[in-house]
């Protein structure tokens, strides 16, 4: 990795920095444990239908103790339509009771102590340590892959090696940040199926642009 892929990383973050000015997670909470819990919730789902079941949810269970204290199927009732409802309500009530026993009813800020808790992996980790305890790192969703590979930043196609790639390109202090405004061009800009090229600041940075559209 040299001098041309970091300085090249560096122009894409500042890309984006104008377009995303003020790039926030778009899952609703008011707290680690509400945005734990909605990271649980938003996998194989959208933010806005977890944002809806949320809605009501964090009225109903405030404190890490209400989750284990009712009974599995009312939990899974209540979380039915964001999917995998049977799963992630034992992965929440696991995941709280690991709260209790281990750190006083709170969510850690440690990266090894919330990957051992069940339904939380290395990307809900890092939006939990961004958002709420300011601790530096790069999330990497779908979107971050995907377009993290068409820009030409990374081959590679694990989570965890992308997130190492894009940490040594940027500063510690661009890492939170830059990761979420990646999240949201990939998701209203740089789509899956199909990219609005027109609209992308990124277009002249973009080996994907350059390789097929360009090039067709």
């Amino acid at each position: 990795m040299g001098q041309r892929e970091v300085e090249r990383a560096q122009i894409i973050c500042r890309a984006l920095k104008k377009t995303i000015p003020e790039p926030s997670v778009e899952l609703n909470y008011s707290n680690a444990l509400e945005l734990m819990v909605a990271t649980v919730l938003a996998a194989q789902s959208t933010d806005v239908k977890v944002n809806e079941v949320t809605a009501v949810l964090f009225k109903k269970y405030q404190h890490a103790a209400d989750y284990v204290a009712v009974e599995a199927e009312e939990l899974e009732k209540d979380i039915r339509s964001t999917g995998f409802y049977r799963q992630k309500a034992q992965n929440i009530r696991a995941a709280m009771a690991i709260l209790i026993r281990e750190y006083d009813g709170q969510v850690p800020k440690q990266m090894d102590a919330l990957l051992g808790l069940p339904g939380i992996g290395r990307k809900s980790a890092n939006v939990i340590l961004g958002n709420v305890y300011g601790v530096p790192g790069v999330v990497v969703d779908t979107h971050v892959g995907r377009v993290s590979r068409r820009l030409g930043l990374t081959a590679e196609t694990a989570p965890s090696k992308v997130e190492k790639v894009l940490a040594q390109l940027l500063p510690v202090e661009e890492w939170t940040a830059f990761g979420q405004r990646v999240v949201l061009h990939g998701r209203y800009v740089c789509k899956a199926r199909k990219p609005r090229c027109d609209e992308c600041v990124l277009m002249p940075h973009c080996d994907y642009f350059a390789r097929q559209i360009a090039g067709a």
